[in-house]
């Protein structure tokens, strides 16, 4: 069983930073992808950024120079978020992919307030 727990949101002033955390847990040996999804309020969750086990990332076009994903180690990444925008504010997922298998952590609340 795999669980992937997410802590660090919660509400900002527009312009200001958070960070986001997410990490693994379970029998299971590494991840092809971690990363995140993102969802606000009557609209659909969309793909915000992932890092491969090589370090590679990719991030939407909405957030690039803006936000960060990193890894420090095989179970655990982090989204640095600065520069917020009110249309920031979402429920943000962090995802696990491996052994075709795709792994959601229970979201965080992101408010970013102008």
């Amino acid at each position: 069983q795999v669980q992937l727990v997410e802590s660090g949101g919660g509400v900002v002033q527009a312009g200001g930073s958070l960070r986001l955390s997410c990490a693994a847990s379970g029998s299971i040996g590494s991840f092809n992808y971690m990363g995140w999804f993102r969802q606000a309020p009557g609209r659909q969750r969309e793909w915000v950024t992932h890092i491969t086990s090589a370090g590679s990332t990719s991030y939407v076009n909405s957030v690039k120079g803006r936000f960060t994903i990193s890894r420090d180690n095989a179970r655990t990444v982090f989204l640095q978020m600065s520069s917020l925008k009110p249309e920031d504010t979402a429920v943000y997922y962090c995802y696990a992919d491996a052994r075709a298998s795709r792994y959601w952590g229970q979201g965080t609340q992101v408010t970013v307030s102008s």
